[in-house]
């Protein structure tokens, strides 16, 4: 690459992490919903359009996830609403569904990943457009049995659209009696349970055609860029969130992870 289009490349990786933070922060959602997307149009517009580039979007996206869930699951145990238990219990199957999740989407092709991404996406923006809080199953968290079914689906489909257990932890959570505050609290545990192994599994899987200095699947001048970015803008995003109600901003990022879902679909099956 010449250095203008190094420059263009961490110019976009720059804005895509500081958007990334400032959505953290005010909305609460999880920044892979975000990146894996952006990581995907931004490299695809300087031509790595390639059948792996999906891999390299997942890897990257989750490699992030492990230093910001390290963050938030500190932050938040520090204020004790971490429910270790729920952790320790859902850990082994989550791992489980992570890694396979891994060597499912080795096998995939970009085209196939965006169809997974976009309908997935779809799904999380209906539940953030009409899901209530004051819904719930039940009052206790599954039991063994359909735990040992959930915990590695949660695993298996986070790693397939390279986000971290949030957008699944936190409903399956609430629906079982558990306050949103300890169930956002816990997910971010998710996240990182599901980055680990995820990512370590990933530096081993190449990536034809990824952009440069990629290790692995992971691209390392987009993870470092996005990490930057992101520890400087949360901040920001939760300082806005005090300062605004976020409810409408939230439907409005509904609205607008919906019209990237379908940009994904639309891309993927009619190019």
């Amino acid at each position: 690459m010449d250095a203008g289009t190094l420059a263009l490349m961490a110019a976009l990786l720059g804005v895509i992490g500081g958007f990334a933070g400032v959505l953290a922060g005010l909305l609460g959602v999880g920044g892979g919903i975000v990146l894996v997307p952006a990581f995907y149009y931004a490299f695809a517009g300087l031509g790595y359009e390639g059948p792996e580039l999906m891999h390299v979007c997942l890897a990257t996206s989750l490699a992030t996830i492990i230093v910001t869930s390290i963050r938030s699951v500190l932050s938040h145990n520090r204020k004790g609403a971490v429910d270790w238990g729920i952790l320790r219990q859902w850990a082994p199957g989550i791992v489980i569904g992570a890694v396979v999740g891994v060597f499912i989407a080795s096998a995939l092709r970009t085209p196939t990943l965006q169809v997974i991404f976009g309908f997935i996406a779809f799904l999380i923006a209906l539940y953030m457009l009409f899901f209530k809080t004051e819904w719930q199953l039940a009052d206790r968290m599954p039991g063994l049995g359909l735990r040992a079914l959930l915990s590695p689906l949660v695993g298996f489909l986070s790693v397939l659209m390279g986000i971290g257990g949030g957008s699944f932890g936190v409903p399956i959570m609430t629906l079982h009696g558990v306050p949103i505050h300890r169930a956002v609290a816990t997910a971010a545990g998710f996240g990182l349970i599901i980055a680990l192994p995820s990512v370590a599994t990933f530096l081993f899987v190449d990536a034809a055609g990824a952009p440069p200095y990629t290790l692995g699947s992971v691209n390392v001048p987009a993870f470092l860029l996005v990490i930057a970015m992101t520890t400087i803008t949360a901040p920001l995003g939760v300082r806005l969130a005090h300062a605004m109600d976020p409810k409408p901003l939230k439907r409005a990022f509904g609205v607008f992870l919906m019209l990237v879902a379908l940009n994904m679909l639309r891309k993927a099956l009619w190019g």
